[in-house]
């Protein structure tokens, strides 16, 4: 399952030295609720070697304004704790599966 991220915890889990991939979302978000099984999906897949985690936009403003944050899904991906892509809008399990793989 994908962690939540929020404004509280994301420095830690950034920190962790681990690759991480951050789903920015919203309940409300029709191409959100297209990319949210293929986030758990991809979560449960690459368990223990990447930290794969969903951000609500809704619940958590801090750490959607930091990374500019205007268009929901965003999805970040950061290695060693700096942004290294960033994938606007829904795409295909294989994009995702791609990028992810290129981060480890």
């Amino acid at each position: 399952m994908a962690l939540e991220i929020t404004d509280a915890n994301a420095k830690s889990v950034l920190s962790e030295g681990k690759p991480v991939v951050i789903d920015f979302w919203a309940p409300w978000c029709g191409p959100c609720k297209m990319v949210g099984p293929i986030i758990e999906e991809l979560a449960k897949e690459y368990e223990g070697q990447v930290v794969i985690g969903k951000c609500d936009v809704d619940e958590n403003a801090d750490l959607p304004a930091e990374y500019g944050i205007r268009n929901i899904p965003t999805v970040l991906f950061f290695k060693n704790g700096e942004i290294v892509d960033k994938q606007v809008g829904a795409v295909s399990k294989a994009v995702f599966d791609a990028k992810i793989k290129a981060l480890i």
